[in-house]
């Protein structure tokens, strides 16, 4: 190894310090801010200055750093992620959409045990109450179960993921309609309504969910 090769290792080396300490200002100035630019540009910069000192490290002595990073593009990574993009510079769209676009989705479960599932439903209801309120009701169907999962996941599909409910196939829908959902129309016992197309509204298309174990049997065979 030429002494101008450790000169390149030794400024490549330095430029990780400098790019760490210059991060670290960053995120202390940003103190919490989401999406930050400067912490963004100094993250960057980290990232690229720790990707050529592993890359001199490998060229010159066939060792590796434990930073396991790509190249990163700093003008491709500001578009993507619109960081340092002037608000003047956005062009304000003049052509709204004269549709709504409408998602419906159906979902199925098999519940293996009705009692496993009412068991996880009460535990959910007691993590997302105050000891200062009112005992409600116990949970006391699968249909109560679902709801009380779904309640306490703030309505999110997301709280059905639990070992007690068994996914079965499911479906997406995408819509396009000329009227915005009106939850006052419908009665609360109307299942149906909500999700009727009307007259002049348009099904784009749909996607079709299978559950993992599907999938994997087939990827198997």
């Amino acid at each position: 190894m030429t002494d101008d090769q450790y000169t390149e290792l030794n400024t490549a080396l330095e430029a990780v310090f400098a790019a760490a300490r210059a991060h670290l200002e960053a995120v202390k100035a940003a103190d919490g801010r989401i999406d930050d630019d400067g912490v963004w540009r100094a993250y960057v910069e980290l990232n690229n200055a720790s990707y050529e000192y592993d890359e001199r490290l490998l060229d010159a002595f066939g060792e590796v750093t434990p930073w396991d990073v790509d190249a990163i593009d700093p003008e491709e990574a500001d578009r993507h992620f619109g960081a340092g993009v002037d608000e003047e510079d956005v062009e304000v769209a003049d052509d709204p959409y004269t549709h709504v676009v409408s998602i419906r989705q159906r979902r199925d479960y098999r519940v293996p045990s009705v009692a496993a599932l009412i068991r996880v439903a009460e535990a959910a209801r007691q993590t997302s109450t105050n000891a200062d309120d009112e005992p409600e009701e116990p949970v006391e169907s699968v249909s109560e179960a679902v709801l009380e999962l779904l309640q306490s996941g703030d309505g999110s599909l997301a709280a059905l993921e639990v070992p007690e409910l068994e996914p079965l196939d499911g479906i997406v829908a995408v819509a396009e309609v000329s009227a915005p959902l009106d939850l006052d129309a419908y009665e609360e016992t109307d299942g149906d309504g909500p999700f009727r197309l009307e007259e002049g509204d348009r099904l784009v298309g749909r996607l079709d969910e299978h559950p993992y174990s599907d999938l994997d049997g087939v990827e198997t065979a």
